[in-house]
């Protein structure tokens, strides 16, 4: 599999992308408290899917799926506390999540066909 053609990783990437651009606009303490928890923890969603792509063996690549899914869960956290922190709209807010749950059902999908069948 091409990594270019891996829709999950796509997804992931483009979240990580929105993401660093609505983070990027906060104000320094923001940034420094929040805002680096929240692109560190998205963009190691597609890092960690990429990283297990290029392991040899199906354990490892299970492995970082994994890891990719808990910064999924991750940056669903940081997403919620910059809503209740007032740093993100509502509708940002329902927008990122519904993302993230795609995100969340296509990853989930692929981790169930990695290994022997």
């Amino acid at each position: 599999m091409l990594l270019e053609d891996f829709k999950v990783y796509n997804l992931s990437m483009d979240l990580g992308k929105k993401i660093y651009s609505h983070v990027n606009k906060w104000k320094y303490f923001d940034k420094d408290t929040l805002g680096k928890q929240l692109v560190r923890s998205s963009d190691s969603i597609a890092a960690n899917l990429s990283e297990g792509l290029g392991r040899y063996h199906y354990k490892e690549r299970k492995n970082f799926s994994f890891y990719s899914r808990g910064s999924l869960f991750e940056t669903k956290t940081w997403i919620t506390k910059a809503h209740e922190r007032d740093l993100i709209s509502t509708e940002e807010f329902e927008a990122f999540i519904i993302e993230i749950n795609t995100i969340s059902v296509k990853l989930n999908n692929y981790i169930k066909t990695i290994g022997p069948s």
